[in-house]
């Protein structure tokens, strides 16, 4: 007897669930104007195409494409070149009609890139792969900083502030590792998140995938553009983004910027680490005031979403689905007031080295470096060097003077070995010495 086996149903992942492959014009959630506008802005800069060159600039489905190339022929805004002796396929380009709407688009918005995904769209996906939804564990913590001389305490906050849903403010002298510290926390989150290429709040495009800040995973061309499986090609799949921003931050980079150049909308920085991490270094360095920086996040960390705006008066909202991590050389009481701190869910400081963490990382550093130490070495460093000229023992100490003693040993003639000496020339090269003025001759 022979058994009747059934046909398994393809499977469907995370992703593909979250955002399907629309396949009509109804399930992008664009108007036929918008993909009007587009298609014509992309004929009007390539010319002649076919439905399938077409599907892959505008990452929709031939099913889509061919269905707003049916539109356009009766608006009198494309016709049919026919085939090329290359290319069996049907080409299409602008009419008169169709270059002159293909223009005026692009002097409403210069934005000609894959067809975005409506904002009720990009919300649904943020929450789906919200970054507060991943639990943190201590077993995570420690493989992330397995062989890392670091504080067993501070260990355990960051996990703990990982979980918590809030913001995080860390703060300590300068080279205590902090920068270094948190920008390896965005490793605990391995999975694959969708960023849209844009976002359409009405007509208007937002761009948002950035390839220097989102790194997309996988193959990035995508060969199936006309077939119907698949999670919607107008988001890519990237690692979550991890954005870090220091002294440069201003007031402005917070907010939707209009550039009249390009006549394109510029999305804040906050838009662009959705889903992922958000640093901001050096706080107190930047050119504005902290509390004018304090006072922008105050709403987003408390309803967990963020209000913008586009020209014209459009206001919109989204989610602030992010870690949001301070980090300062500065107190924290001198930068913002009691109302915003108690915001902060951890404060973590990062304090100089115990001597026995000082000597780890300095053996982690010749080791890495393949430099021959003796400890004689290390004990001039700490009682002939830093003991006696009050240095706090930093993680950055270490790698900067034996690489600045290396260049003396090899200046000298010498291989992969440092004494004392070279440490000693290391450290006057290292610090800067204002004691005492300079003699008058």
């Amino acid at each position: 007897m022979q058994q009747e086996t059934a046909l398994a149903a393809p499977e469907v992942d995370a992703h593909s669930a979250i955002a399907p492959r629309p396949t009509t014009i109804e399930e992008t959630g664009l108007s036929e104007n918008y993909l009007a506008d587009l298609i014509a802005k992309h004929l009007l800069q390539g010319g002649a195409l076919t439905i399938a060159e077409l599907s892959q600039r505008l990452a929709l489905a031939g099913s889509v494409v061919e269905e707003m190339v049916m539109f356009m022929r009766q608006e009198a805004r494309l016709e049919v070149l026919g085939a090329s002796i290359d290319i069996a396929a049907l080409r299409f380009s602008l009419t008169d009609r169709g270059r002159n709407f293909a223009l005026d688009a692009l002097m409403r918005s210069s934005y000609s890139g894959p067809a975005a995904v409506p904002l009720e769209k990009y919300v649904e996906v943020v929450r789906a792969q919200s970054i507060h939804g991943r639990t943190v564990t201590r077993e995570m913590i420690e493989n992330l900083f397995a062989g890392m001389v670091l504080d067993q305490d501070i260990r355990d906050q960051l996990g703990l502030s990982m979980n918590s849903g809030r913001a995080v403010f860390i703060y300590g002298t300068a080279g205590t590792g902090k920068t270094y510290v948190t920008s390896k926390l965005a490793r605990l989150f391995d999975d694959a998140v969708m960023i849209p290429h844009a976002i359409a709040v009405g007509d208007n495009s937002i761009a948002l995938f950035d390839p220097i800040v989102h790194k997309a995973v996988g193959d990035s061309e995508d060969p199936g553009w006309m077939f119907e499986q698949g999670h919607d090609p107008r988001f890519v799949l990237c690692e979550r983004p991890v954005i870090v921003s220091g002294g440069e931050l201003t007031a402005e980079m917070l907010d939707i910027q209009y550039d009249p150049a390009t006549k394109e909308y510029l999305p804040p920085l906050q838009l662009k680490a959705n889903n992922g991490v958000f640093i901001i270094d050096d706080m107190g360095r930047q050119r504005v005031p902290p509390m004018t920086i304090f006072n922008r996040w105050i709403v987003p960390m408390e309803e967990g979403t963020d209000y913008l705006a586009l020209g014209a008066g459009r206001h919109f909202s989204v989610p602030f689905d992010e870690v949001l991590i301070f980090s300062t050389n500065m107190n924290p009481v001198d930068l913002a007031d009691e109302a915003f701190l108690r915001r902060i869910g951890y404060k973590i400081e990062f304090k100089p080295l115990k001597e026995d963490e000082y000597r780890g990382i300095w053996n982690e550093v010749c080791e890495d470096r393949g430099v021959d130490c003796d400890a004689e070495v290390i004990d001039f460093a700490i009682n002939k060097l830093h003991k006696p000229n009050r240095k706090a023992l930093l993680p950055c100490h270490p790698r900067d003077l034996i690489n600045i003693a290396l260049d003396h040993a090899v200046y000298e003639g010498g291989l992969n070995k440092i004494a004392e000496e070279h440490v000693a020339r290391a450290w006057d090269s290292y610090f800067v010495s204002l004691d005492s003025d300079p003699e008058i001759s």
